[in-house]
């Protein structure tokens, strides 16, 4: 089993699209290991988004994550990271097939409504930056 991390973006959540994200990661057999509504301080923005720092994009991107609410989550399953990456559909919504989140949610690559990890390495991070292991069902 493999966990990875998800994350309800600021519009996302103000567009009341969390339960159906959550419904999909259900429908598709993983199981929830945490789960938490928060607003995102630029401190944990620029830890989270820390290897964009210098480029172009990493202003906007901690401008949005710390918009409004956020919810994030820590999902277990079989090849989590990757099934999860494929059912949210590609970073830029436009290019995003129909039946993604993104694909039947967005429109924008900036504000793509769901975030996730991409590898062991990011999820581990993601999910130490958001979650105490005492958090982890």
């Amino acid at each position: 089993m493999e966990r990875t991390f998800i994350m309800v973006k600021p519009n996302g959540v103000a567009r009341g699209l969390v339960g159906e994200v959550i419904a999909r990661f259900e429908r598709r057999g993983f199981r929830l290991v945490a789960l938490k509504s928060l607003r995102i301080d630029r401190e944990l923005a620029e830890r989270h988004y820390a290897e964009h720092v210098g480029k172009p994009f990493f202003e906007p991107l901690v401008t949005f994550i710390t918009s409004g609410p956020v919810v994030a989550m820590v999902w277990e399953g079989r090849e989590a990271i990757r099934v999860a990456r494929a059912m949210m559909g590609v970073t830029d919504s436009a290019d995003a097939a129909p039946g993604t989140i993104r694909g039947d949610f967005s429109l924008s690559k900036e504000e793509n409504v769901v975030h996730g990890s991409d590898g062991p390495e990011s999820a581990a991070r993601e999910i130490g930056l958001f979650f105490a292991a005492s958090e982890l069902l």
